[in-house]
């Protein structure tokens, strides 16, 4: 029998050469490409996700914005935003001076960040005075209950949430937050972020 007949000009040994090519190739292309795909399909399916985390507040990584909240604003800068089906009572009233002592113990990038509150129904008389007096840099806007409720169901109250300087909702926060932990939080977005 005859040996294997080589196409024109390549030798016996040029045709390993080439197949070890091929295979460093397709090699080269799984361990660059592979990660990703397989990091998309993790994100996509919900699946072989790490337990651990690094946040205290509830991710919000669903793509809703703060319109989705149902509040209508404007804001360039990472924010942190008080919400209350209600009116603002003890609970909601503790949130937003929290959001405030957040924002001042930033320090240099407090100005990287601003602090709202966004209520259903109108405040007090006495509220709204002392916010005038003691919040003069407070943010406040309506909030639209349609829209609201069905992405708070099931958590009544207030909330606090932290929102992306695009108006992207990030975490969200129940009135039993700990300061500190919410302040690790911010300071670790900020850290991160290029935007803001």
């Amino acid at each position: 029998m005859g040996a294997a007949i080589n196409p024109p000009g390549l030798s016996d040994a040029a045709v390993p050469t080439r197949r070890r090519g091929r295979l460093q190739l397709l090699l080269i292309l799984l361990v660059t490409v592979g990660p990703m795909v397989l990091a998309t399909f993790m994100y996509k399916l919900n699946f072989w996700v790490p337990e651990g985390r690094s946040y205290h507040g509830e991710l919000i990584a669903n793509g809703q914005t703060r319109a989705d909240l149902g509040v209508q604003a404007d804001e360039a800068r990472w924010q942190m935003l008080v919400t209350t089906p209600g009116d603002c009572a003890a609970d909601c009233q503790q949130l937003v001076y929290l959001a405030r002592q957040i924002q001042i113990g930033l320090g240099r990038d407090a100005s990287r960040a601003s602090h709202a509150l966004a209520a259903a129904q109108p405040l007090t008389a006495d509220y709204e005075a002392r916010l005038a007096r003691e919040y003069p840099r407070l943010q406040r806007y309506p909030l639209a209950l349609d829209k609201y409720a069905p992405l708070v169901e099931g958590k009544p109250g207030p909330h606090l949430w932290i929102i992306d300087p695009h108006g992207n909702l990030v975490l969200r926060y129940g009135a039993q937050v700990n300061g500190k932990d919410l302040l690790n939080d911010l300071r670790q977005l900020l850290k991160l972020s290029n935007i803001g």
